[in-house]
């Protein structure tokens, strides 16, 4: 039942050629942005801020540089999530929605590659 679901979807998935090229550009992008996250990420005694609260004594959080590797993982389920709910929509809502939904995806992927940039560059001057 769920194999007939999952190739059904698919489907319909290739006979829309821009919700395809979109989902094809989402994957490219988790790509080169876990091989980036691989090869900038170095092992350091060095700690990150990993969070920000108003409540407590130190306002700012530390972690271990291991952190920053899921960004990589995060980017992953970004991807994944993003292509199968597009899916889900265009087979139940419609094609305008789906379409808002992948260029969503693609934008919070980008909006990671940018933020893990600038969050390891800030590491490399340090």
């Amino acid at each position: 039942m769920l194999k007939n679901i999952i190739t059904t979807s698919l489907k319909e998935l290739f006979t829309n050629r821009y919700l395809t090229t979109l989902a094809i550009v989402t994957v490219a992008l988790t790509i080169g942005f876990v091989i980036f996250i691989s090869f900038t990420v170095h092992p350091s005694e060095l700690q990150v801020v990993t969070h920000y609260t108003a409540y407590g004594v130190t306002h700012l959080y530390r972690d271990q540089w291991f952190y920053l590797l899921s960004f990589a993982v995060f980017a992953l389920l970004v991807a994944f999530l993003h292509i199968a709910i597009s899916l889900k929509i265009y087979l139940t809502k419609g094609h305008p929605l789906a379409i808002m939904f992948a260029w969503f995806g693609i934008g919070v992927i980008l909006f990671a590659w940018i933020t893990s940039f600038w969050i390891i560059n800030i590491l490399s001057l340090v």
